[in-house]
C-alpha cells in the first residue's frame, strides 16, 4: 500500500509541477491537451458529450489512452464514430465517468474499506470494481475485462482524471 501511495503521490507531483494549468482547465481541456487522447477526444466529440464534460461537475474520468482503443478489435473505433452509434459510443464513454471527485486517495480509501475491492457506480448506471494488483489500482469491467489505472490525479477545474491502459465494455 505505501508502494501505491508513493507512485501516487510522484505522479501527481510530475505533472502538477509540469502543467500548472491543470486546475484552470476543466477536464475536457485537459484531455485535449494530452496527446495521448486524441482517440477519446474525438468519441467525445462524436458522442456530443463535449459540453456535458466541460459542466460544472464534479466528474471523475477514467481517461483511456490512445493505445487503449487500438487494443479493441480491428474497425470498432471506426465504427463506433458512425452517427448511427452514437448510443453504443455514449453508453461506453459515460462507463468511464463517475460523478463526484475521486481522486487516488478517495479510490484507495474506498477500495481498503471494501476489504479489497469498491464497487463505483457509473453515470451510465453501471458499476466498475476497483482493487489492487500488486500496488496498482486496477478496475475490472462488467465483462470481466480489466484496466490499470496508468497515471492520477490530472486535476480539472470540473473534475479528475485518471489515465487507464483499457477500454472498459459494460455489460
Amino acid at each position: 500500500m505505501k508502494k501505491l501511495f508513493s507512485v501516487i503521490a510522484v505522479m501527481s507531483t510530475l505533472f502538477t509541477s509540469q502543467h500548472s494549468f491543470a486546475q484552470t482547465k476543466d477536464i475536457v481541456d485537459v484531455a485535449a491537451g494530452s496527446p495521448a487522447h486524441t482517440t477519446l477526444v474525438a468519441a467525445v466529440k462524436a458522442a456530443g458529450l463535449v459540453e456535458t464534460l466541460k459542466g460544472k461537475g464534479p466528474f471523475t474520468v477514467f481517461a483511456p489512452t490512445n493505445d487503449a482503443f487500438a487494443k479493441l478489435p480491428a474497425g470498432t473505433v471506426e465504427s463506433l464514430l458512425k452517427p448511427e452509434n452514437k448510443a453504443s459510443l455514449t453508453s461506453i464513454l459515460t462507463y468511464h465517468v463517475v460523478a463526484g471527485n475521486l481522486d487516488s486517495k478517495a479510490v484507495a480509501g474506498a477500495i481498503k474499506s471494501g476489504n479489497g475491492k469498491a464497487e463505483v457506480k457509473t453515470v451510465n448506471g453501471a458499476t466498475l470494481v476497483a482493487s489492487l494488483d500488486n500496488g496498482k489500482v486496477k478496475l475490472t469491467d462488467g465483462r470481466g475485462n480489466s484496466a490499470y489505472v496508468t497515471a492520477v490525479d490530472l486535476g480539472g477545474s470540473n473534475g479528475v482524471i485518471h489515465v487507464i491502459d483499457a477500454v472498459l465494455l459494460p455489460q
